[in-house]
């Protein structure tokens, strides 16, 4: 079955390659970007800089052997109020000869089988609580071929209707209610399975906003951060995986499902989107992604912006210029308070997320090990 996307014509949901002529799809690029810098048709961004000589300094940073998982339930935050098109998961079970495959005795096909048999689906927005965004997550309208038209543009100047599809009917969309069995929409490329197939373990360094802002909102720009990386000595380098302890996910995992959307949207520290030189940091100090214990790693809504400006300017500037990936709603609080006591900021960290062609984003069950 095809369906109808944004180039007008009907396209396979199947996985297509990427069409002929990619490395000249763009004349200028963004300025402060790196398009084109690891390739012309890269699609892991600063995931390059992960080295295996930075993988095994990842690997010395394990001195006691005990790991810690950075993820939430996936049914977290719970409900859809801090995001109404982002719903929990639904499991179901899948049928087996026109029963339920729950609780299935093999017995009633086969009297002489023992087997109990369990098998189910479910229906997972992507987005909804751990997370990685895939590049393809953000673009930007950006006047790439130099006509003074600005045309909407991603990561390395892929391009919505070719590399990115997706349907023009609303009935093809959302996954609330019976969903058909038709996918709709595929990132030919920049899909998130580029990133899982980087495999995506490195050194992760902590920074503990918390400690310092405590659970204030609080919007932390250039000169704070620098006050917090100083006060606690810690550096980052290049190939590092960034991690941002606000105490955000601890206060959802506390709410049992049932989020208090005012105090949520009330707490916690967050980036400063709009800052230039926090900006020009991300850029210099060759983080290679950065991971949030929060809902959006930069505090939504931004400040007012000058112009035309991007309604969230710190993803532009990681996911749109750099290709540096951001991860949402992780739960940091254990693991941070654990390297506190000690000392320490730096781990070990392994964060693949699901393999899923054409996905533009995914959940993670993150792993930090000490």
């Amino acid at each position: 079955m095809t369906a109808h996307m944004d180039s007008g014509a009907p396209v396979s949901a199947a996985p297509p390659s990427i069409p002929p002529g990619a490395a000249n799809r763009w004349k200028q690029r963004p300025a402060g970007s790196n398009w084109g810098d690891f390739g012309p048709d890269d699609q892991i961004g600063r995931l390059n800089l992960l080295t295996p000589e930075r993988v095994l300094r990842a690997v010395a940073e394990v001195r006691e052997g005990q790991a810690f998982c950075l993820s939430l339930p996936l049914d977290y935050p719970g409900g859809n109020l801090l995001n109404p098109r982002r719903h929990p998961p639904v499991l179901r079970p899948t049928l087996r000869n026109g029963r339920p495959n729950l609780n299935y005795r093999m017995a009633d096909d086969h009297p002489e089988m023992t087997d109990v048999m369990n098998d189910d689906a479910v229906i997972l927005h992507t987005q909804y609580s751990t997370q990685w965004d895939a590049l393809c997550h953000v673009g930007q309208l950006f006047d790439g071929d130099g006509d003074g038209v600005p045309e909407p543009r991603y990561y390395n100047g892929f391009r919505p209707g070719i590399d990115v599809v997706g349907p023009t009917d609303p009935q093809d969309a959302g996954a609330v209610g019976l969903v058909p069995y038709k996918s709709t929409s595929y990132a030919r490329a920049l899909g998130i399975e580029n990133m899982a197939a980087s495999c995506v373990q490195g050194r992760g360094v902590m920074i503990d906003l918390h400690a310092h802002f405590g659970g204030a909102p609080t919007s932390v720009g250039y000169d704070m951060l620098m006050r917090v990386l100083e006060a606690d000595k810690v550096e980052i380098e290049t190939g590092d995986l960034v991690c941002l302890h606000t105490g955000f996910a601890q206060m959802v995992l506390g709410m049992q499902r049932q989020p208090d959307v005012h105090k949520l949207e009330n707490s916690c520290a967050g980036l400063d989107g709009r800052d230039a030189r926090l900006l020009q940091w991300i850029t210099d100090s060759g983080l290679a992604v950065i991971a949030a214990d929060n809902y959006a790693v930069e505090v939504l809504p931004a400040g007012v912006g000058s112009g035309c400006c991007a309604m969230a300017p710190l993803h532009e500037h990681c996911l749109f210029k750099l290709g540096i990936h951001l991860g949402e709603l992780w739960h940091f609080t254990p693991l941070a308070k654990w390297l506190r006591a000690r000392g320490r900021s730096r781990f070990l960290l392994t964060a693949p997320p699901l393999r899923l062609p054409g996905a533009v984003g995914s959940p993670v069950t993150p792993v930090g090990t000490v």
